[in-house]
């Protein structure tokens, strides 16, 4: 590839196991395919795909001089993988790291620099990779949001255990239906309209809503649903149980002051040893940090110090 005088993104694709999953490369102003570059792999919230919000942050590295992978999970946007719409915590993890495998049959990525970030639950999948997947050298996450805790305990950990229980009753009872030949059950991610709304919405639903279902950053792909009978992996899964061995290599959480998420990134800072950073973007929320230009900057810039001091 020559020389380029513009950002260039090129559509890719690498295998999880026998499912291809498609992304775009985004690649800097210099680059120099005889030369070798840090690479920063990007995985994006439950809701969303490559061309929404881990786009826009793999496009703002490479201006900063990062190849950055930006890609669709199993099962989600343009990647393969049947049942359609499963969010499986062990397939997104999986899928970082064959991002990774791919990355390191590239001439032009150095593979002791490399790089993974996340958004939302994106963020949570990426820090958790990185607990035992050694090739990646770092690790940050913006708006970090832990799906394991988050069906366990409801958001902000407002559900009970026969509330948990009950919803794995629900799943077991749909499993059943669904293998006597009833179609799948599919839920929203958020609310499908603001007539949804009611007085117990939390802030980050109605915020998720504008972002995904409307002009504002809907995309042909992000569907709003997920399948319900995969709640039970949601719910046996622990984002950060292993976040102590992550050190020596560092951890960056960024997260807005307003965000009523931010108790995840908390935790998983309580948890990680050093070097570790809490960054806090005062006066934004947890969506704010997806597209507002404000936030996206000073966000961009705390990314671009981290990783080219770690890698």
């Amino acid at each position: 590839m020559e020389k380029m005088e513009t950002i260039n993104k090129e559509k890719i694709f690498f295998k999880n196991q026998t499912l291809k999953l498609a992304g775009e490369l985004y690649f800097p102003l210099d680059f120099d395919n005889n030369q070798k570059f840090a690479a920063i792999i990007i995985s994006h919230p439950g809701n969303g795909v490559k061309e929404q919000v881990a786009g826009l942050y793999a496009k703002k590295l490479a201006e900063n001089g990062f190849i950055s992978l930006a890609f669709d999970a199993s099962h989600q946007g343009e990647s393969e993988g049947l049942p359609r719409y499963l969010d499986d915590p062990a397939k997104r993890v999986e899928d970082i790291r064959c991002a990774v495998d791919f990355l390191v049959t590239l001439p032009y990525i150095d593979e002791n620099k490399i790089g993974a970030m996340g958004i939302c639950a994106g963020a949570g999948y990426a820090i958790n990779t990185a607990q035992t997947e050694y090739r990646i050298q770092a690790v940050a996450g913006i708006s970090t949001w832990d799906v394991g805790d988050s069906q366990r305990n409801g958001f902000a950990r407002k559900w009970t255990k026969q509330q948990r229980n009950e919803i794995l009753q629900e799943v077991a009872l749909q499993r059943t239906r669904e293998a006597r030949g009833e179609k799948p059950l599919f839920v929203g991610y958020v609310p499908d309209s603001e007539a949804d709304f009611d007085d117990d919405t939390p802030i980050i639903q109605r915020e998720a809503y504008e972002y995904y279902c409307t002009s504002r950053a809907a995309h042909p792909n992000s569907h709003n649903k997920y399948l319900y009978t995969g709640n039970d992996r949601f719910i046996a899964w622990e984002a950060f149980n292993l976040l102590d061995t992550l050190s020596p290599r560092p951890l960056l959480l960024i997260v807005g002051s307003l965000a009523d998420t931010i108790y995840f990134s908390e935790n998983a800072y309580e948890k990680a040893n050093e070097p570790k950073e809490l960054y806090i973007v005062e006066g934004a929320s947890h969506v704010d940090l997806y597209d507002q230009e404000i936030y996206v900057e000073q966000v961009t810039e705390k990314l671009t110090d981290f990783f080219r001091a770690y890698l």
